[in-house]
């Protein structure tokens, strides 16, 4: 009997593939999954990344225009632009600058 793996587990599969240094977007998981429709609730995913054992990276994980809007899941409003800036990743109005340069395509970079 093979185990069915959830939607989440398989975006948190993903998001944990994040390189360092490196941003993806939420349409840009659910599209690599064959659910081009669902960035929401790869957004949904995250917000819940908290609860799993498995230290996700989920503040890797932006919209598609580079806005940091998850950011009010990260315990105060500035942490998960401090732990982009951490990575060398510089974030202005709370969006990535140079968004183009740091993201990161689950499509091109990994194999499903």
């Amino acid at each position: 009997m093979t185990e069915k793996i959830s939607f989440f587990e398989k975006v948190y599969e993903v998001a944990s593939q994040i390189p360092f240094g490196r941003v993806t977007s939420y349409g840009a998981i659910a599209g690599f999954l064959g659910s081009k429709g669902s960035a929401r609730m790869v957004g949904w995913a995250m917000n819940k990344s908290i609860t799993c054992k498995k230290n996700i990276p989920a503040h890797r994980v932006v919209n598609r225009n580079g806005m940091i809007t998850g950011k009010h899941h990260f315990g105060g409003p500035d942490v998960m632009q401090q732990l982009l800036e951490s990575e060398g990743i510089e974030v202005s109005d709370n969006k990535v600058v140079n968004f183009t340069k740091h993201f990161w395509d689950p499509v091109t970079e990994l194999e499903y």
